[in-house]
């Protein structure tokens, strides 16, 4: 006897599935496009933008689950995706890059410190390995890492492995991201007092002896400030593009105003991909409805459009996000919280602003620099 399969039964079902990245349901986003029904057999036609292979087998494996448990356990279902976005947001080809196997690397900076940009750069991270993407953090703040505790590995180690004959550095990992830090080599009670060219030959050891893999996105978490380690950053790798991190204070716009232009220098032209606004409001647990700005309303939305870049998206002051900082779980590791949801938000901006920038814009070289004398003697 064959079972004939509802078609409308299908739909609601599949109401109940989220796309993995894109937050609505299936039928609502709009990623089912087309649901045939043949009897007991049911073809689903699904279009998702999310690139990466783990998001189109988890869209395939919820599909298959939910439609077997409430609809019929034997239909036999077939699942056609489409990815509308290009397969990998990276440009065709960066030239002189030097990490081979590293489609993108962006830096995270901010003008003035304490502003939140190693806790945006972590949530970063976090948020687009739970969207499949392969990604690695490099902890470029050399004076100030904070990204082992964030992640919760400060007492681990980089293990040596044997890659080609050579010896490398392989990352420390967790929660799906590749992590490298000074704070790996030092112990939690010691300063690192160091002059610029030590601090420079720090960072290529962890950018050029580690073993990276095969990555999506390489995360630079920069020192606060326009300095040194900046320039060595830019002049060892392409960066393909930089988001800016500010409060909406003035004393720190104007700080983050200075971080755009020095990416925006001549003899640099890092693209900008956008500004984030950290501890945009407070907004108390017992009055969820009640937003309040401690620091100024909408100073980095308006400097975003003052300096013509994309605004990326605004991070409330939550307790939560400080706690869980401290403990070593990024705040984006929760699910479905306003938290979780406001870095998912700046994730997914991010993204789309780097396949636009990938698009329009040719690869971004390493500079040269010929004196440390300041940016008018950095040559491309």
């Amino acid at each position: 006897m064959t079972v004939k399969i509802d078609k409308n039964q299908v739909l609601k079902a599949l109401e109940s599935i989220s796309v993995p990245g894109e937050g609505a349901n299936m039928v609502e986003s709009g990623a089912v496009r087309n649901v045939q029904v043949f009897g007991d057999e049911v073809v689903v036609d699904l279009t998702i933008s999310n690139p990466s292979l783990q998001a189109r087998k988890k869209a395939e494996v919820s599909i298959l689950k939910t439609l077997h448990e409430q609809v019929y356990q034997k239909a036999k279902i077939t699942v056609n995706i489409q990815v509308e976005a290009p397969a990998q947001p990276q440009a065709a080809s960066i030239r002189g890059t030097a990490i081979p196997g590293i489609r993108n690397i962006i830096a995270v900076a901010s003008g003035k410190g304490g502003v939140g940009k190693s806790t945006v750069t972590a949530n970063l991270a976090v948020s687009l390995a739970k969207m499949g993407f392969e990604v690695g953090l490099l902890d470029a703040d050399i004076y100030g890492p904070s990204i082992p505790i964030m992640f919760d590995v400060a007492l681990e180690k980089p293990l040596a492995v044997q890659v080609n004959g050579k010896s490398r550095m392989r990352p420390v990992e967790n929660y799906g991201v590749k992590v490298l830090s000074i704070g790996f080599f030092t112990e939690p009670d010691q300063a690192v007092i160091w002059r610029g060219p030590m601090a420079a030959k720090a960072l290529n050891q962890m950018i050029f002896d580690a073993h990276w893999g095969e990555l999506d996105f390489l995360l630079v978490d920069l020192p606060p400030g326009t300095g040194d380690i900046h320039l060595s950053i830019m002049q060892s790798l392409p960066v393909t593009g930089a988001v800016v991190v500010s409060t909406p204070q003035q004393i720190a716009l104007a700080d983050a105003r200075k971080g755009v232009a020095m990416f925006r220098q001549e003899a640099i032209q890092v693209p900008v991909l956008g500004i984030v606004e950290n501890m945009a409001y407070f907004t108390p647990e017992e009055l969820p409805d009640n937003k309040y700005y401690l620091f100024g309303k909408h100073g980095a939305r308006n400097l975003a459009e003052d300096l013509g870049i994309p605004f990326l998206g605004e991070i409330p002051l939550v307790q939560g996000i400080r706690e869980a900082s401290d403990i070593g779980r990024p705040a984006a590791m929760q699910d479905d919280t306003p938290s979780q949801r406001a870095f998912e938000e700046v994730t997914r901006n991010t993204v789309r602003e780097l396949v636009g920038r990938n698009k329009d814009l040719p690869p971004t070289e390493a500079i040269k620099i010929t004196t440390m004398a300041g940016c008018s003697a950095v040559k491309k």
